[in-house]
């Protein structure tokens, strides 16, 4: 995978105009509510078949989503982690990696295509690796925050709520 998907976001660009497709700058569609298709970037990641696809079905609308990484983002992940239970030399890697991912600080991490076609979105993603390392990253200090959530059948003072 490249480590910077700018050349390819020209690309995809230059081919939607040359065909003639409208581009819609929008966000990225993962949280729509309506059901979504994933193409399988994985065994093809030619973005040109996911628009040959999008065309011979009559779309004529294409969602265009590109994400930049940033170096805040890492500033983000650093101040959780500094809240998480993680052990100490997991806590020392972890941050020690997401420093290093600063480098990419400009980059562009992911670029997401897509079209709607009846009630289905059908979305074209591709990432690059090392943001899909940050993301798994993310997900460890995530699951290693504390459970800071109070049940709500409990008052102020654990058990001794009042129901009056």
């Amino acid at each position: 995978m490249k480590q910077n998907l700018d050349v390819l976001k020209t690309e995809i660009q230059e081919y939607l105009d040359q065909h003639n497709l409208i581009v819609y700058h929008g966000f990225s569609r993962s949280l729509d509510a309506l059901p979504m298709v994933m193409w399988d970037t994985g065994r093809h990641p030619d973005y040109t078949m996911f628009l040959k696809a999008a065309e011979a079905s009559g779309a004529r609308i294409i969602v265009l989503y590109s994400r930049e990484f940033s170096a805040g983002f890492v500033d983000n992940a650093i101040q959780e982690l500094e809240e998480s239970d993680m052990l100490p030399d997991e806590r020392r890697m972890t941050e020690r990696r997401l420093k290093e991912l600063r480098a990419y600080d400009g980059f562009t991490c992911a670029i997401e295509l897509s079209f709607d076609m009846g009630q289905r979105a059908y979305i074209f993603e591709l990432r690059t690796d090392w943001y899909n390392e940050f993301s798994d990253l993310l997900d460890e200090i995530d699951s290693s925050l504390p459970d800071d959530e109070e049940d709500p059948d409990e008052g102020p003072i654990g058990g001794y709520f009042s129901k009056n």
